[in-house]
């Protein structure tokens, strides 16, 4: 999935009824797993001048890099971070690490080639999904299309649950970033037709 469909959805699913209170720390823990992913992208493609094609085949599948990936998407680390939190009673840290947890659950069926070692460091393994969320040879156009729509009825959710202009504008604009993405890359060919 695309980072801002999981902030919107994590946002959705972990901040109903009264605990409003949480979206910021849910906000959070749904980012985090993909930071790693833009302090990548800005060093090699700004710093050390890359080009894309460089980085998305060569340098991004690099062990450093993946370890540096992975050591964010880790379930089992994520797990002992809650518990952690639960043992405290640290309900904001807890429910960072929930969203987090529910982001690396949600990127487990939807990436192929680039799928991360969700069990790091307990296991090399890596989880080859049928199905991915970009790569249209892999159903990404049908799997982007059922992120935007999660993306569109999460929003609609959230404008409800948070009636200030603050949240709203957020809400607006991380779905208008996703559907704009989904339009750009997939919907515009569907648009033209054969």
């Amino acid at each position: 999935m695309n980072t801002p469909a999981h902030v919107i959805a994590n946002v959705a699913l972990l901040t109903g009824g009264r605990r409003h209170d949480l979206a910021r720390p849910v906000f959070w823990g749904a980012l985090l797993p993909d930071l790693p992913m833009f302090v990548f992208y800005g060093w090699v493609r700004f710093a050390a001048d890359l080009p894309d094609r460089v980085i998305w085949s060569q340098t991004y599948f690099e062990p450093h890099w993946q370890d540096f990936f992975d050591l964010f998407n880790s379930i089992p680390l994520t797990l002992i971070a809650l518990a952690a939190c639960a043992a405290v009673r640290r309900t904001g840290g807890a429910a960072f690490c929930a969203s987090m947890l529910l982001h690396d659950l949600m990127d487990l069926p939807l990436h192929r080639e680039d799928a991360h070692r969700h069990f790091f460091p307990l296991s090399d393994f890596r989880f080859v999904s049928p199905v991915s969320y970009w790569d249209p040879s892999h159903f990404g156009a049908w799997a982007a299309f059922a992120e935007a729509a999660l993306v569109t009825v999460c929003a609609a959710i959230l404008w409800r649950r948070f009636p200030t202009v603050g949240p709203r504008v957020a809400c607006a604009g991380l779905a208008a970033l996703e559907l704009t993405a989904w339009v750009a890359f997939y919907g515009l060919g569907w648009l033209a037709g054969p």
